[in-house]
């Protein structure tokens, strides 16, 4: 195989050399074109385009693979928690037992925020929508930790990873009791990291929650499950916001709010919002399934399929046993859940689905969890951005540490009106 391509444009000939992955992926290196060329590639949404070289995760999404550093997700679901997650994502490499047991001990011992934090919370009206709140609460945080904002000073950078890895579930937690009128509850530094989102979440006034373990395991896979997803909108967003040498914070809320749109991290949400819609009319599954197969109909079913992945997502996958688990447990009289299992059977047997490879994917499940578990509609994205937030980290990180490191700045093909004069 030729380790060049050649493009002709007109009587010019370019070779571009072919970058080639440690999972035999090829790309097609077009950095010197334009200045060889004067012409540009043109690839709306970039789907085509390769923006960076990383080790950090690998997507096959015909076959259904992913995997964190060489480990599939299978294997780290079954036999790692979220914060070994973190610590693979942040070092490449799984953690010995000091290692863990220091990571672990630090992380939980930062997860209180600053009392003007907390006032900064308390001042937004209680409609305000959570994922608004942590987005200030995060640029607010930066302001309390003047030492952790030089993104070329490695040591700086370390306590600002492992500083928002702490306090982000704790500002997650006060939105949602902001919103909700409740008084905000401490973290508790007896408690794990999920223990300790659980109890500040759900506590009484007096602070006491009963841990429920299938919740844990519950919230542990869903934080897993979305820790990193390669270049998708919202980690292209980080690294796009850091390459300018933007300090962590602000690439971090750049993540955040890219994460909040409803093709992206708000499609758990719109998920839910879709099974309510289902519910308000007369629970008829069918009449909406058939709508989604009409081809003149603008309605579509949420939380199948997927953009990247043409076969099962194996994040479903692992997020519907669990599913299956609450569900029967808690065996809640909720037509919601109802509806869901009947749109998943469909999906899993109707010919229409299965040949275009429509299978319910992980919005569809953990909308499914958040609701069992008790997570108000308006959370499901803040519990994205929490579970997402070691893969942005980690590719900020990557791209900081990358020799290639330029500021991103992409080109357009101008269709505006040619030059003229004001009259």
């Amino acid at each position: 195989m030729s380790d060049t391509a050649k493009l002709t444009l007109g009587e010019q000939e370019l070779e571009l050399p072919i970058i080639v992955g440690s999972e035999q992926e090829r790309g097609l290196d077009i950095s010197k074109l334009r200045g060889a060329t004067g012409a540009i590639t043109l690839d709306e949404g970039f789907v085509n385009t390769g923006s960076t070289q990383s080790g950090i995760t690998f997507l096959n999404g015909e076959q259904g693979i992913l995997r964190y550093c060489g480990y599939a997700i299978e294997d780290i679901a079954e036999k790692c928690d979220f914060i070994d997650t973190c610590y693979l994502l942040l070092h490449g490499e799984l953690p010995n037992e000091q290692q863990r047991e220091s990571f672990r001990s630090g992380i939980i011992a930062e997860m209180a925020i600053p009392s003007g934090v907390q006032d900064l919370i308390r001042s937004f009206p209680t409609s305000a929508h959570p994922m608004a709140i942590i987005s200030a609460a995060i640029q607010a945080l930066s302001t309390h930790r003047a030492d952790q904002m030089d993104p070329l000073d490695a040591d700086q950078v370390a306590s600002a990873t492992q500083g928002l890895i702490a306090a982000l579930p704790t500002i997650a937690a006060y939105s949602h009791r902001h919103t909700a009128g409740q008084t905000f509850i401490a973290p508790n530094p007896e408690l794990g990291y999920v223990e300790n989102f659980l109890t500040m979440m759900f506590a009484d006034e007096n602070g006491e929650y009963e841990i429920d373990q299938d919740f844990v395991d519950a919230m542990n896979l869903l934080l897993i499950v979305h820790a990193d997803h390669e270049q998708n909108c919202s980690t292209s967003t980080v690294r796009m916001v850091g390459s300018a040498n933007s300090n962590l914070y602000a690439s971090i809320v750049g993540g955040i709010c890219a994460l909040w749109g409803p093709l992206h991290g708000g499609a758990n949400e719109a998920c839910v919002k879709m099974l309510k819609m289902i519910a308000d009319d007369n629970n008829d599954v069918a009449k909406y399934v058939a709508k989604a197969q009409d081809k003149d109909d603008n309605f579509r079913l949420m939380g199948f399929g997927h953009r990247v992945y043409k076969n099962y997502d194996p994040r479903a996958k692992i997020i519907k046993k669990a599913c299956d688990v609450l569900l029967e447990k808690l065996d809640l009289d909720d037509p919601l859940f109802e509806i869901a299992q009947s749109l998943e059977k469909v999906a899993l047997e109707d010919s229409y689905f299965v040949d275009r490879k429509l299978y319910p994917n992980v919005d569809f499940y953990s909308g499914v969890i958040y609701r069992a578990i008790g997570i108000p509609v308006e959370m499901f994205t803040v519990l994205f951005s929490l579970g997402r937030l070691p893969g942005w980290l980690a590719h900020w990180q990557e791209m900081h540490a990358s020799p290639g490191k330029r500021i991103c700045r992409p080109r357009q093909v101008y269709t505006g009106p040619t030059a003229r004069e004001i009259q």
